[in-house]
């Protein structure tokens, strides 16, 4: 019976490593669906809303760093031949083949529209990848939002162990939600601080979205 017990517990301490990773990316994904969906719509009055378009494009940068380590964790995980990942399973073929680049568009959009806000106006060919990038990112962020978009709230109570209700109580709970918590805190300060990127493109930005 002990030992019995005792299998039973390290089955579901084994088992909270991909549940863990999923409730993690879940959380930082629901931040990022919220941020972009700001970003988006600064770029509908982005002439009004350059400042609030630069801290949040910066402010992004630190909940994409940890949805991709988060992501490429539990890729590792699973291509090592972690059991428990492995019993997990791979995402859907189309969204393994749509993750990396998923990751890259992301990483390019955003680091182009880093080294704009720095360099300021003048760099046309930076100018032109930003927006291929964007473009980009769109359709394959359109994509994984319509596939992940209904299994969010279910991923997002994933670290919640099943038939136990109130809190989450799976092993590891305080530390990722400390972990997005620390992540929103920097992201804003992030925001906060490099804001006022935005005045060497007053008058400079708008032709690039059509205004």
């Amino acid at each position: 019976m002990g030992s019995q017990v005792t299998a039973r517990h390290r089955s579901q301490a084994t088992a909270a490593g991909p549940e863990g990773n999923e409730h993690l990316t879940a959380m930082t994904g629901a931040i990022l669906l919220a941020g972009f969906a700001i970003e988006g719509f600064t770029i509908l009055e982005i002439n009004r809303l350059l400042w609030l378009h630069f801290a949040v494009g910066f402010a992004l940068c630190v909940p994409v760093a940890l949805k991709v380590c988060s992501t490429l964790y539990r890729f590792a995980r699973y291509y090592t031949g972690s059991l428990p990942y492995i019993r997990r399973g791979p995402p859907a073929p189309l969204l393994r083949l749509l993750g990396p680049f998923v990751i890259i568009t992301s990483v390019a959009v955003l680091g182009t529209g880093v080294f704009l806000a720095i360099s300021g106006p003048g760099n046309p060919s930076l100018l032109f990848l930003h927006k291929a990038s964007f473009v980009l990112w769109f359709g394959a962020m359109t994509i994984h939002v319509l596939a992940y978009a209904p299994r969010l709230p279910r991923l997002l109570l994933r670290g919640r162990r099943h038939g136990q209700p109130g809190p989450s109580r799976a092993p590891g709970a305080g530390l990722r939600y400390g972990t997005v918590a620390g992540v929103l805190i920097g992201a804003v300060l992030v925001g906060v601080m490099t804001m006022h990127l935005s005045d060497q493109w007053s008058g400079g930005f708008g032709g690039f979205f059509g205004h």
